[in-house]
């Protein structure tokens, strides 16, 4: 796997650090907080029924982070294309009614706002933005099936926006003690396929990885809360593929409370990896980042759309379990040792012993 360390001092900005209290307390709104909880459990978004958003702004950063421009003329006619599309299969696929305010008059970019609020139209421009949502991801999968941009340059893009990112954390006085990015190599695809039942390689999400390292436990909370409001899209963080023996949901206010927010109560997703040692601690997400592509873009192609999608993976942890994790069993070596041992096992197993078993009894029934 190739990577790439960013060098760090053992904490930034001595005084400034943001421990989970005063983040939660003072900072945090209601939308921070469910999308924190959305993270923790690997739950999924379409199960939502309403955003907490409170004024343009909050709606400026949930577009920005899904790289749509409002200044730009272009995104805007987009999004009312996907809204368009999304009243269509509402209305022709499920007979469902949408009020006209929501599916016409009132401007696209509005949506998020009605569907934070408490009138009679909330729960459809939820519906409606849920459908979007699902619409405007498979719109940018196509067109990058349909480009002629290389997998390196899309990367290349990522990484200079984690570089964004990494400065995002140090001005929030976050104490990074490491951070770094990889990619698969070939050699590492071919071990992730052969140790997995889905011989996919859609399934092989962390082709493109990254890893931060902080220095207290109390650092998690903060600094996962940063990247949700500065980087990852907490719409498009992939569901059901979170790993979490970290980080505890009961962490978060209590004003997170599902109960009290018409959301369906979210369960954790444990998706437990067979390979790693039973003492491992980790915080693991995936997540489709969503890349605009305007400056790699031929003039004919231009007319196809501006943003495409990149799968990374993202491990975060304190430095003690990181210095835990690397010992013994833990280590990474000795979980590539394990990898290796399953793909010769696969590979280098025979016919399974019953098998083998009925055909001898087959054998000897016949020479009878």
């Amino acid at each position: 796997m190739t990577s790439t360390r960013v060098p760090t001092a053992s904490a930034f900005l001595p005084g400034r650090e943001l421990g989970p209290e005063r983040a939660t307390a003072l900072e945090w709104s209601a939308q921070d907080l469910h999308e924190m909880q959305l993270l923790l459990t690997g739950d999924s978004v379409i199960d939502w029924h309403r955003l907490d958003l409170t004024g343009p702004e909050d709606v400026r950063r949930l577009l920005r982070l899904n790289s749509i421009d409002v200044d730009n003329p272009d995104d805007l006619r987009r999004l009312d294309d996907l809204r368009a599309r999304a009243v269509y299969y509402l209305t022709e696929n499920l007979g469902l009614r949408v009020d006209e305010s929501i599916a016409t008059s009132t401007p696209a970019i509005e949506l998020p706002l009605v569907a934070s609020s408490r009138g009679r139209l909330q729960r459809q421009a939820c519906v409606l933005l849920k459908v979007m949502d699902i619409m405007y991801h498979l719109d940018a999968r196509e067109l990058r099936t349909l480009l002629s941009i290389p997998d390196h340059a899309l990367y290349e893009l990522v990484e200079q926006s984690i570089m964004v990112l990494f400065d995002e954390l140090r001005a929030s006085g976050v104490p990074v003690v490491e951070f770094a990015w990889s990619r698969k190599t070939p050699d590492s695809l071919v071990t992730k396929l052969l140790v997995k039942r889905e011989t996919s390689a859609a399934r092989v999400f962390d082709r493109l990885r990254f890893r931060v390292v902080v220095e207290r436990f109390e650092d998690l909370l903060p600094t996962l809360h940063v990247m949700l409001t500065r980087f990852v899209p907490f719409n498009y963080v992939v569901p059901g593929q979170t790993v979490n023996s970290l980080l505890d949901v009961a962490l978060l206010d209590r004003r997170a409370d599902a109960a009290d927010s018409g959301r369906v109560a979210p369960q954790p997703q444990d998706v437990p990896n067979e390979f790693s040692a039973r003492g491992y601690e980790v915080f693991n997400f995936v997540a489709d980042l969503p890349v605009r592509v305007d400056a790699l873009l031929g003039g004919e192609e231009r007319g196809s759309g501006n943003v495409v999608f990149v799968l990374a993976e993202f491990q975060i942890m304190d430095r003690a379990t990181a210095i835990a994790n690397e010992q013994g069993e833990s280590s990474h070596s000795a979980y590539k040792l394990r990898q290796h041992q399953r793909v010769r096992e696969r590979l280098l197993r025979g016919p399974r012993k019953q098998a083998a078993d009925a055909s001898d009894a087959s054998d000897d029934g016949a020479g009878g």
